[in-house]
């Protein structure tokens, strides 16, 4: 199961040095290589402590993580939407992940030249908003045309979908993001196929400077997409892509755990922008493990055991028997599977059983 996170941003906002730092960091994941599809598609281990407790119980041949695929998006400017910059080719970019991590300047340094010629983070977020806006409008307005030309004959659904577009080209209009929209779920369905993109999910990252780590204390353009953030009821993370670049070059991890502790800063903030762009997805994790390969799967919250199955293989979901479920506390108290059994522990699903994060799963099944 793969999914996109897409980094958006004006030029000289951190983006490509984020980018690389998750790739030179390998999101602090040593055994796990990151991995590169293109240029600027990265396969990005989710960090999950439980998986390296797993390994040491179960002692596998190798251990697989799970991952994100993380896309530098780059050739925004105003005037994207018209092809400005590299335009469509940016916008065709976005379209293609399920969620943006939009980042925002929130450092001043005069030897970084900003686009704008200044820095101003909520003013750099609208225009990457109007830009997307005005993509989405010009799509719901092909749609609505489209559309209108089916309801001649009278056709009441036709008739009721020009209605719902209706109230998304107003809502747009009035520079407003499709995803803060009051509309039931069948209405959304309606513009489901155009992969409308300021109806992504989204997760501001405020790129500040070290003397602003670890939570951007006293930083006033941090506080302002706070601010934002909560007008909009979304998410924000202070990270210092420079900081991050620093910390990537450490190979010794004791002197690399030093650096971090002079910052107070428990962990990388690249582990917590993997992690906070996995929940954004609404995503968790299970595990499977035994000798030969202790690996951890990714699925949508609220999936069934079945569907957890079909992510290993399609053969999987459609011959579901059961699911043998060990719980991850479990494991941890009773040291092996085998322990785990013999004391009552080991759980026997079927079909209607919801996956929980971090249960580990072996899976009966018949082809």
């Amino acid at each position: 199961m793969s999914f996109k996170c897409g980094i958006v941003g004006l030029p000289n906002v951190g983006k490509s040095t984020l980018f690389n730092s998750l790739s030179s960091a390998k999101a602090e994941s040593a055994n796990y290589p990151f991995c590169t599809i293109e240029p600027n598609v990265g396969m990005i281990p989710v960090p999950d402590p439980r998986l390296d407790k797993i390994t040491e119980l179960i002692q596998p041949k190798q251990t697989v993580p799970t991952v994100v695929q993380i896309v530098d998006i780059a050739g925004l400017v105003k005037g994207a939407s018209k092809g400005e910059g590299l335009g469509n080719k940016f916008l065709s970019n976005i379209r293609e992940c399920e969620a943006i991590l939009h980042i925002l300047r929130c450092f001043d340094d005069d030897n970084i030249v900003h686009v704008e010629n200044s820095v101003d983070p909520i003013r750099d977020k609208e225009i990457i908003d109007t830009e997307l806006q005005l993509k989405d409008l010009e799509l719901l307005e092909r749609k609505l045309d489209r559309t209108k030309k089916l309801t001649k004959g009278g056709n009441k659904e036709a008739m009721k979908q020009v209605e719902t577009i209706k109230r998304f080209i107003e809502h747009v209009e009035q520079g407003l993001n499709v995803r803060s929209m009051d509309a039931s779920p069948e209405e959304f369905e309606v513009v489901a196929d155009l992969g409308l993109l300021t109806a992504k999910k989204v997760l501001y990252i405020c790129n500040v400077g070290e003397d602003s780590l670890p939570e951007g204390e006293g930083n006033a353009h941090v506080e302002a997409v706070k601010a934002m953030t909560e007008e909009e009821n979304a998410s924000y993370l202070v990270i210092s892509a420079g900081f991050e670049a620093t910390l990537s070059e450490f190979e010794d991890l004791e002197e690399r755990d030093e650096f971090l502790q002079e910052y107070n800063l428990k962990e990388p903030g690249l582990n917590k922008l993997i992690r906070a762009a996995y929940n954004l997805l609404g995503l968790q994790t299970y595990f499977t493990a035994g000798e030969k390969e202790v690996r951890a799967w990714t699925i949508k919250k609220g999936f069934l055991a079945p569907q957890a199955a079909g992510v290993i293989h399609t053969d999987f979901e459609k011959g579901f028997i059961r699911a043998e479920v060990m719980k991850y506390n479990d494991l941890l108290e009773y040291k092996s599977e085998q322990a785990v059994k013999e004391a009552g522990k080991l759980g026997v699903e079927g079909k209607e059983y919801v996956v929980e994060d971090g249960d580990i799963m072996h899976f009966r099944f018949n082809v």
